[in-house]
């Protein structure tokens, strides 16, 4: 593929963020091997966002992990930089240009030393989940391509085998605030970032349940008791109660998850009527 004289000095950012949330993000790639997510956007002052707050703000700063954002407009065709083009066989709305994207690809992956796995948020992708982003969280870090428009050139997603990614049975109107949340999800279990390790291994979905319920002071609220167990300091009597609890809920808001939290376990999912 040719790539724009633009674009082949070094990927761009072109963002209208604060000096602050500027500073943080990493104009090239990193040299000691953190993780790290560089995103494909025409929105790129749409980055960092709420990455650059809390505890994976303070990780980015810190180095724990890195941020490369790829203006997708700089990769366009012609005087107006465009980048997708009317449906074949006609039909409603725009796609985006394989050629474009294309060039943007494989601009970021000479830029990558090692292979990352390549994604698309797409509605009619595989729906992301706790499992997913632990397996992301141990790769170099991820490409993520935001689609816009009626979405993407289906030659390129077969020409990459590019992954698709879903959030969920729902339409937005690109994929930045789906990638924002991959992302999002992914970096806190990468080491140290969020600080007590702890926190994510008890956290919902972590062991395939939905977390127990949490409490703290005061110890009424609205005549209201946290439950005397929770104030025992018996650490056994709590541990199981937690776990009672994280069944429970799951059992009855989530009968996918508890049918597959059964399974794994060998269990009659009808079993345990107590739960």
């Amino acid at each position: 593929m040719t790539i724009p004289d633009s674009a082949k000095s070094q990927i761009r950012l072109s963002i209208s963020a604060s000096a602050k949330h500027r500073e943080i993000l990493t104009p090239n790639p990193p040299e000691n091997n953190v993780w790290t997510a560089q995103v494909i956007t025409l929105f790129p002052a749409a980055f960092p966002g709420l990455l650059a707050e809390s505890l994976i703000g303070r990780a980015l700063q810190n180095g724990l992990w890195a941020l490369q954002i790829i203006d997708l407009r700089a990769f366009g065709e012609g005087r107006h930089r465009n980048v997708d083009d009317t449906p074949s066989g006609g039909g409603a709305g725009m796609v985006m240009r394989a050629d474009v994207l294309g060039n943007a690809i494989e601009k970021v992956r000479q830029t990558t030393p090692n292979p990352q796995p390549l994604i698309y948020l797409s509605p009619r992708g595989k729906r992301f989940d706790q499992a997913t982003a632990k397996t992301l969280s141990k790769a170099p870090g991820v490409i993520l391509i935001c689609g816009r428009f009626e979405g993407l050139d289906e030659r390129l997603i077969e020409e990459y085998n590019i992954e698709e990614i879903s959030l969920g049975d729902f339409i937005m109107t690109g994929g930045e605030i789906a990638a924002q949340a991959l992302i999002d999800t992914t970096v806190r279990l990468i080491p140290r970032v969020l600080g007590n390790h702890m926190s994510a291994k008890e956290e919902s979905f972590s062991e395939g349940l939905l977390e127990h319920p949490q409490y703290t002071r005061p110890a009424v609220w609205k005549g209201r008791d946290i439950p005397e167990v929770l104030l025992s300091g018996n650490h056994g009597k709590i541990t199981d109660w937690r776990q009672t609890q994280a069944k429970r809920l799951t059992k009855e808001r989530r009968p996918d998850l508890w049918r597959a939290y059964c399974a794994e376990h060998e269990r009659d999912p009808d079993e345990d009527q107590e739960v």
